[in-house]
């Protein structure tokens, strides 16, 4: 039976009574048609889920008192920063959501020079906090309970020059392949992918001086969407808990 999980940004103890956000409330009532009496979990990002019990549900408004506290340990050993290449509408949504559902452990969205996405430092706020509740909504879906740390959308010029010890970026052509990596593949990974244009060449330079290395996903070329994903599942498979 699937167990109904829903991420609280507030702190959780067993004993502890709350009212759910509303939000979380209008998804229990209206879409599960859940009712006092039913169990549900609720988590934090603090690595545990918190069995609860559904007390009432006034106004719309579901309350619940938390039961017991479980230690969840389905994180990956592999480490994996996505540096993502900012994509338009919709597809950096599935970007976010897949990753997280993968194991991704942290995300920084990329500004390069090919980058079709403009952003002001308010659209940057409301995505920013936008692509939070996509990463919490797949945090609930997919059992996790630590949350992926998304970063502020930041220029590949801004990278700092030797600040990433193990990192790929994927270049159609590239002599290093993913069976070339070591079999001792390093726990903190980090993955550059390109928009659909790919990298330029002064991308590339960049990405060069902050310590990325070319690797080749095969003589495809993949969209944006695509490659990110491929890439992660396939480092899981090898180095990961796949």
């Amino acid at each position: 039976m699937r167990i109904v999980r829903s991420y609280i940004d507030c702190p959780l103890a067993p004993g502890l009574e709350l009212a759910l956000p509303e939000s979380a409330s209008n998804h229990i009532v209206r879409v599960l048609r859940m009712v006092p009496g039913e169990l549900l979990h609720l988590f934090n990002g603090d690595g545990h889920d918190y069995p609860a019990e559904i007390l009432s549900l006034e106004k719309r408004i579901a309350r619940v008192r938390i039961i017991s506290c479980i230690a969840i340990g389905n994180e990956s050993p592999l480490r994996i920063h996505l540096y993502q290449s900012i994509a338009r509408g919709e597809k950096m949504d599935w970007i976010l959501q897949k990753a997280t559902e993968l194991g991704v452990a942290a995300f920084t969205p990329l500004l390069s020079d090919r980058t079709e996405v403009k952003l002001d430092q308010e659209r940057s706020d409301k995505r920013l906090s936008h692509w939070h509740g996509v990463i919490h909504s797949a945090c609930e879906q997919s059992g996790r309970a630590l949350i992926p740390a998304i970063h502020a959308p930041v220029s590949i010029s801004r990278l700092e020059s030797g600040g990433v010890a193990q990192g790929y970026y994927l270049q159609p052509g590239a002599v290093m392949r993913l069976a070339d990596l070591s079999p001792s593949l390093t726990a903190e990974t980090a993955l550059a992918i390109g928009p659909e244009g790919g990298f330029s060449e002064r991308d590339i330079q960049l990405l060069q001086n902050a310590g990325f290395k070319a690797l080749s996903l095969g003589p495809r070329v993949l969209r944006t969407e695509t490659a990110g994903i491929a890439v992660i599942a396939a480092l899981q498979s090898h180095f990961g808990d796949f």
